[in-house]
């Protein structure tokens, strides 16, 4: 039994600051954001909108597509670090929201690559043979964590959701390798100590360019593949100077590596499935293509699948 994607959805708010609105606000410039991260502007949510609804939206989308109902999930899985609140858990609100009433449900803390994670996770239920259906959901409000008076950050993230059903596919599709680790002895160099996140952005960079490459790699080997069998790349949209050693890792055209952070900012566990959903709407994934979904964060974790793209 092989577990994939059999349906996928994503949210983002109608609300877009752009560098220029930033620049209004804080001693930095749409010359200097552009050319160091990739970013031009990013998605906030309202003060009324909170994880659980950005979740509920994406998840009713990934549901639809897969031509389920919220009573066929078996569990619910939510990659995020910003919950609405501590507890109940995220999940546990979507169960209730989605009718999905005999789910079990549980949050995933691995910061940007929660989604791969819970990927992971989610592959074990299914191979096993114990669940049929999880509900893989990646989202985060960062921007109620941010302090919008340091340049340093308050530039780089964004709001936003993206959700898949993982559940068996057909034989060759699916989840084909996974690689997933944790480095704790870099913990503090992103973190969020008490109201707002903190972030050394040159050690994080430092790690990233390592980490992104040869998990990336990893998986391919894993898979019994070569770099040459890649179709296409879904980094963690975090900086595109980081993204850019992964592609350049798997010797990948430009046009072969997902590229949203210009649009959405860094969305932490949200910007991998976001990412697959951008492609996919726009004509870039098809079936049978090879995909290497690859992430990193604080922790400092990372996560990275080579997927086999169809149901």
């Amino acid at each position: 039994m092989q577990a994939g994607i059999i349906g996928i959805g994503k949210y983002v708010p109608e609300t877009i600051v752009t560098n220029a609105d930033l620049e209004k606000k804080i001693d930095t410039n749409d010359e200097w954001i552009r050319t160091r991260t990739g970013i031009r502007e990013r998605r906030i949510a309202s003060d009324d909108m909170d994880t659980s609804h950005m979740s509920y939206n994406a998840a009713v989308e990934a549901l639809k597509d897969a031509n389920i109902d919220g009573e066929d999930i078996d569990l619910i899985l939510v990659a995020t670090v910003t919950p609405d609140k501590p507890f109940p858990s995220v999940s546990s609100m979507l169960q209730h929201q989605l009718g999905a009433y005999k789910a079990a449900a549980m949050d995933i803390s691995a910061a940007c690559a929660g989604f791969i994670y819970g990927m992971v996770t989610a592959k074990q239920f299914v191979e096993t043979g114990a669940y049929k259906n999880v509900l893989v959901i990646g989202a985060e409000k960062l921007s109620k964590i941010i302090d919008w008076n340091d340049r340093n950050t308050a530039v780089l993230f964004g709001d936003g959701a993206g959700a898949v059903v993982i559940s068996q596919v057909s034989e060759g599709k699916g989840i084909l390798a996974f690689e997933l680790g944790a480095d704790g002895s870099g913990g503090e160099h992103i973190q969020q100590p008490e109201k707002f996140l903190q972030m050394n952005g040159r050690e994080v960079f430092k790690f990233a360019v390592r980490q992104m490459g040869e998990s990336s790699m990893s998986v391919v080997e894993q898979a019994g593949l070569t770099k040459e069998d890649v179709d296409f790349l879904i980094p963690h949209q975090a900086n595109i100077r980081i993204m850019e050693s992964a592609r350049q890792r798997l010797d990948l055209p430009e046009a072969k590596m997902s590229r949203t952070v210009d649009y959405y900012g860094n969305t932490s566990s949200a910007s991998i499935p976001l990412s697959l959903m951008y492609e996919v709407e726009n004509g870039k994934i098809k079936d049978g293509d090879l995909l290497v979904l690859v992430g990193f964060g604080a922790g400092l974790v990372w996560g990275s699948v080579a997927l086999r793209w169809g149901r």
